[in-house]
C-alpha cells in the first residue's frame, strides 16, 4: 500500500500524463486528480484517464489531496503555487515539481507555502522527450530514471521520506542535493547538452537545410534533444543562467583549442583531445 491516498497533477503534459499512467500501474487503486487549464485539455484527460477527477479548478483539484505535483514550465509555478494555497488544503499535503532548475524554484515556492498546512519539496525526475504533450506520454518514462530531490533546512524528515517512497515505486532510483548543487549539476548533464544540440542544429543547417538529404543518424541522434519545446527551454536556461553561462564557458573554451589545433594542423594534441573525450565519454553507465 502506498503512504499516499490521493496524488494531484497539475498539468498534464507529457511529464504530467507519463506521471499518471505510471501512478496507474505501480500504484492501483490510488485516487489520481488531474487539473488542466483550458476545458479542451479536460476532455482529452478524460478521454484518456475515465477513473480520475479531472477539472480546470485548482481549488477542487487539490481539495483532500496529501500529494500535488506541479508538471508545467517552471516559470509559471510561483502563480499555480499562489492558487493552491488559496484553496482547502489537507493537513498531511506534499507539494512537489518535475523542473528541471531548483534553485529559483525552491526560492520562489517555499515561501509561498510557508505557514499554510502544505509544504514545498523540490523533485527532479531526470526523464523527458524532446515530443511534448499528453499523445506522447508513456508509462515507462520514468523507470530507471534519476530523480533528484532538493531539500533544504526548512524540509521534515517525514517529508523527505515519503517523498522518495513516492519516487521509488514509480521506478526511480533517488538522489538527494542541494537546490544549488541540483543546479550546478543539471546545466553540466542536461542544459549544456542542449545547448550544444541547438548550435549544432543551427550551425549545420542555418545556411543550407538542403544537407538534411545526406544526414544519418549521428546527426539525428546529435541533435535530437533540440526539438523540445522552446517555450520550456526558454525557461529552463533563463532560470539557471549562472551556472549554464558557466558551462557554456567552458565549451566555447574548448571549441577554441580545437579551432587551434585545426589551425595549426596539430594532428598530436588532436589525438589528445579526441582521446580525453573518448575516455571520458566511456565512462557512463550503460544505459
Amino acid at each position: 500500500m502506498s503512504i499516499e491516498r490521493s496524488i494531484a497533477i497539475l498539468s498534464p503534459g507529457l511529464l504530467g500524463g507519463s506521471l499518471a499512467k505510471t501512478i496507474l500501474q505501480r500504484m492501483p487503486g490510488m485516487e489520481l486528480r488531474i487539473w488542466a487549464r483550458r476545458e479542451a485539455a479536460v476532455a482529452e484527460v478524460r478521454r484518456e484517464f475515465p477513473a480520475a477527477t479531472t477539472s480546470t479548478s485548482i481549488a477542487e483539484i487539490i481539495h483532500g489531496a496529501s500529494l500535488a505535483v506541479l508538471c508545467m514550465p517552471i516559470q509559471h509555478m510561483p502563480d499555480i503555487a499562489r492558487q493552491i494555497v488559496a484553496g482547502e488544503l489537507a493537513d498531511d499535503l506534499i507539494v512537489t515539481d518535475v523542473g528541471s532548475v531548483k534553485g529559483s524554484v525552491v526560492a520562489a515556492l517555499e515561501p509561498i507555502f510557508a505557514g499554510t498546512k502544505a509544504a514545498f519539496l523540490g523533485s527532479h525526475p531526470m526523464a523527458g522527450s524532446q515530443r511534448t504533450g499528453l499523445a506522447h506520454a508513456s508509462g515507462d518514462l520514468f523507470h530507471r530514471a534519476a530523480c533528484l530531490l532538493t531539500p533544504t533546512d526548512t524540509t521534515q524528515r517525514a517529508h523527505l521520506d515519503r517523498l522518495r517512497t513516492f519516487w521509488i515505486k514509480l521506478g526511480c532510483r533517488v538522489r538527494e542535493m542541494t537546490p544549488q548543487e541540483h543546479d550546478r549539476t543539471v546545466a553540466r548533464i542536461s542544459h549544456l547538452p542542449h545547448t550544444m544540440a541547438v548550435l549544432t542544429t543551427l550551425a549545420a543547417l542555418g545556411k543550407d537545410t538542403g544537407v538534411l538529404d545526406s544526414s544519418a543518424g549521428g546527426f539525428r541522434d546529435t541533435t535530437r534533444v533540440a526539438g523540445g519545446d522552446p517555450e520550456m527551454w526558454a525557461g529552463i536556461l533563463l532560470h539557471n543562467r549562472t551556472e549554464v553561462i558557466a558551462a557554456l564557458q567552458d565549451a566555447s573554451g574548448a571549441l577554441r583549442e580545437l579551432l587551434e589545433m585545426l589551425q595549426t594542423m596539430d594532428e598530436e594534441a588532436l589525438r589528445r583531445f579526441l582521446t580525453q573525450a573518448k575516455a571520458l565519454r566511456d565512462l557512463l553507465p550503460a544505459g
